[in-house]
């Protein structure tokens, strides 16, 4: 079971490093002769159309099928934010194959608490 939760993490991580890179480097090739914007000051006004592709799972996924490069990049942090939320239903799995109830009570806090904290906010 140690040797499923590394490689779950290993490729994870790799996973959303390459669509992270894909979605930098498609960044580069649309922007990337463009004056960097003055980020000093921030208002909701000065957001650019469509800015909706940042922040809703259907425009994340919408804009990596469109070869979107910031499509790509949330894709890469959600498959990044999703790894440790798989380790620990690898190890809720994994415990409950040993019968271990104490660990698996803990463990299913531990995702409970996770996962509250990603809807709730």
């Amino acid at each position: 079971m140690e040797q499923t939760i590394a490689r779950t993490l290993r490729i994870g991580v790799t996973i959303a490093s390459i669509m992270a890179t894909i979605g930098g480097l498609l960044y580069l090739l649309q922007h990337g002769s463009e004056p960097v914007p003055d980020y000093s000051t921030f208002s909701y006004a000065n957001l650019p159309e469509g800015f909706e592709e940042y922040t809703t799972l259907n425009g994340i996924f919408g804009g990596l099928i469109c070869l979107s490069a910031t499509g790509w990049i949330q894709t890469g942090v959600i498959v990044l934010l999703l790894t440790p939320i798989v380790r620990v239903l690898l190890s809720l799995i994994g415990f409950a194959k040993q019968r271990d109830w104490l660990y698996v009570l803990i463990t299913s806090f531990v995702l409970g608490v996770i996962v509250a904290n990603s809807f709730g906010g």
